[in-house]
């Protein structure tokens, strides 16, 4: 039979965003690509430092490796099948390095047991067009214009801050993932309202829709490939989400509406009427927070890994 992801949470990530290259991308801006080549090919044995999503991954990879139950509670006559690895999640590199610079990476990936085997490697040119192949849940980049040609294809996307905090080691066993509501979760239908009539608009848009589920947005479909894991669970592993919006009473209701509607649970919500996200974030420590404005990715980098996702009208 030929090889297939199916079933898999695969997410596609670039190289600058798994490993810290912001020293190398110096030069890989600055259009000397033979330059950056060599100073990768000299740092070949030398591995790179982790990047913003470093953790992100480690973890989602970790689900790999636990059984769906805990031995005991297995019938002996299944347990071997049982407690055999079975791939729950695919990484695949995509980055617009050239294949020698990919070597590091692979070199990086194998020093801190990552069992990373795909990549595609493009030397300068757009990644993003490989997403489909892949059926990619989950693209993670620092290029900007990557992002949005993915999510403009339907693919959930982030442009990665390089330079965000890393992500807390207190959770080991536990991924942890935030997102912001409209236009990230939910459509920018709303946003809409509230960036073309103000507040006092938008609350009462809300309060008469309460009932009428939001219509989905640009990481909805990531959202349920994440629930169906979480939900699968292991011994080892779990995850954890967080909705952390701008909302509040009245307009919370339509998005708990929401939800339930998709059939989807949050672990938290915080309804947070404008309030700075980036302190409740620190509280939360997630392994990543996904936000579609500027100023609170921008917040929250600070205290946690972050993504802008260029998404909805506060993006055009």
């Amino acid at each position: 039979m030929p090889v297939t992801l199916a079933g898999q949470l695969v997410v596609a990530i670039s190289s600058r965003a798994l490993f810290d290259f912001e020293e190398e991308n110096l030069l890989f801006e600055s259009s000397d690509d033979r330059a950056y080549m060599r100073l990768q090919l000299e740092r070949l044995d030398a591995p790179a430092q982790p990047g913003v999503a470093f953790s992100l991954v480690r973890k989602l990879l970790a689900f790999n490796d636990a059984p769906l139950a805990p031995p005991e509670e297995i019938a002996p006559e299944a347990r071997a099948a049982a407690l055999a690895p079975r791939r729950r999640v695919e990484v695949v590199i995509l980055s617009r390095n050239d294949p020698v610079s990919g070597m590091r990476v692979f070199r990086s990936c194998q020093k801190y047991g990552l069992p990373i085997q795909r990549g595609v490697f493009t030397r300068g040119g757009s990644p993003w067009r490989y997403l489909k192949p892949l059926a990619a849940n989950l693209f993670l980049s620092a290029n900007e214009a990557d992002v949005r040609s993915a999510l403009d294809a339907g693919v959930p996307a982030a442009r990665v801050l390089p330079n965000a905090a890393r992500a807390s080691e207190a959770h080991p066993h536990e991924v942890r993932i935030a997102f912001d509501g409209d236009a990230v979760l939910f459509s920018d239908e709303a946003e809409q309202v509230f960036q073309s009539a103000g507040l006092d608009a938008f609350q009462a848009h809300e309060r008469e829709r309460a009932a009428s589920p939001l219509p989905a947005g640009p990481f909805k479909p990531l959202l349920e490939a994440l629930h169906r894991l979480q939900r699968e669970g292991t011994a080892q592993m779990r995850l954890r989400t967080a909705l952390v919006t701008a909302r509040s009473a009245p307009a919370h209701e339509r998005a708990v509406r929401t939800l339930m509607g998709w059939n989807i649970e949050v672990d938290e919500a915080m309804f947070l009427g404008g309030l700075a996200k980036g302190e409740f974030l620190r509280e939360f420590e997630p392994d990543f927070f996904f936000d579609d404005q500027t100023g609170h990715v921008e917040g929250a980098a600070p205290h946690v890994p972050a993504g802008h996702v260029a998404a909805g009208v506060a993006n055009l």
